[in-house]
């Protein structure tokens, strides 16, 4: 018989609704289906970090236009 669900979270110091909200989103995903989700996670960080260097840039070289105006 496996440890209860609050040992479990004690253990690894997340809580009781943290773990059902995480059963409920990732339950019945095969392994294979939780590498793609993670490798689609980090691609969708590294492009929300080159959106942000490139919006930043724009805004830097519209105010550089802008004075030469």
């Amino acid at each position: 018989m496996g440890a209860k669900v609050g040992e479990t979270c004690r253990k690894h110091g997340i809580s009781e609704p943290t773990y059902y909200k995480w059963k409920s989103q990732f339950s019945g995903m095969t392994v294979s289906h939780l590498a793609q989700l993670r490798q689609l996670q980090d691609e969708n960080a590294k492009l929300k970090r080159m959106y942000a260097d490139l919006a930043l840039m724009h805004h830097a070289l519209k105010d550089v236009v802008d004075r030469k105006l």
